[in-house]
């Protein structure tokens, strides 16, 4: 436990508060946080005792303590027994079932607020930058992901290339981006800040530099503006562009588009299952989209 705590420390800059998994800045994760630290407690009720009863063995029995008799029985004596193997018994069962409840409580697939419509947004892992997607608003970002605050975030998360694993620790757990296949991610922000999104799944080369900022804005038109702003890009992304786009490439800049050829996640997706991917690099089941036609 406390090599545990010691090495938060370390990786938080010896500061609790810089650390987004132990202040949250989401219900998702303020949720996981709450499980993290109640499972140390419950853990507890065997630690404490076995570190004081460490100390006061290591005391009581010590060289110079000629007082202290160690006569052990070392005949079967079922107290002990069922106190030794009853106790770890009962803790893992209740540890258990209590992260059991728990996880399934924060299903990604799950809205966080049924009653009020989130923002879609369409994840897209490459190598090595993330696309972002916005369906509704007809654009796209390449290495930036913004919301507005209060907002629940709905993200279909998939891969153009190897596994990938996207994650924002201060608003949420990790999900797993594979291609030809789709995964669901329901996050919200509490409050307006920048948060750190990345790929924790190792990808190659370009691997540690795969990040990119997750920004919640204060209110929703400063959210519109930003979109507004986005649309004034002289780029649009059609096949050809996101062909040039797919290509490995590390360290690439946020980068806007003002236009998304429709269906365009759909395609990418297709693409995999379809068995194109060999041909990728020369369109595959994006070649339907540069004659004209829009995959369905």
């Amino acid at each position: 436990m406390v090599v545990a705590l010691g090495s938060v420390l370390l990786c938080s800059a010896c500061g609790l508060v810089t650390s987004p998994d132990l202040d949250p800045s989401g219900p998702v994760a303020l949720a996981a946080r709450q499980l993290l630290f109640d499972a140390v407690s419950i853990m507890m009720v065997v630690i404490v005792p076995v570190f004081i009863m460490t100390a006061w063995f290591a005391w009581r029995y010590r060289g110079t303590n000629r007082n202290a008799r160690y006569t052990p029985d070392v005949a079967y004596y079922w107290p002990a027994e069922a106190v030794v193997w009853s106790v770890p018994a009962a803790i893992i069962l209740w540890l258990g079932f209590h992260l059991w409840t728990g996880t399934h409580k924060l299903d990604p697939y799950k809205a966080i607020d049924p009653g009020v419509r989130p923002l879609q947004v369409e994840a897209v892992a490459q190598d090595w930058k993330w696309l972002f997607i916005y369906p509704e608003q007809n654009i796209a970002v390449v290495n930036e992901l913004v919301f507005p605050a209060g907002t629940p975030l709905a993200i279909r998360i998939t891969s153009d290339t190897v596994m990938n694993s996207f994650v924002i620790p201060a608003l949420g757990g990790q999900i797993y981006a594979m291609a030809g296949m789709q995964t669901r991610l329901h996050l919200l922000a509490n409050k307006p800040g920048r948060f750190m999104g990345r790929n924790v799944q190792y990808s190659g080369r370009g691997f540690a530099d795969q990040q990119f900022n997750a920004i919640s804005t204060a209110s929703q038109e400063e959210f519109e503006a930003w979109v507004a702003k986005v649309k004034t890009s002289a780029d649009v992304l059609d096949a050809e562009a996101y062909e040039r786009l797919a290509k490995p490439s590390a360290r690439v800049p946020v980068t806007y588009y003002s236009n998304v050829e429709p269906k365009l996640f759909e395609a990418i997706i297709a693409k995999w299952q379809h068995g194109d991917h060999a041909s990728s690099t020369s369109g595959g089941a994006l070649n339907g989209m540069k004659h004209g036609g829009h995959l369905r």
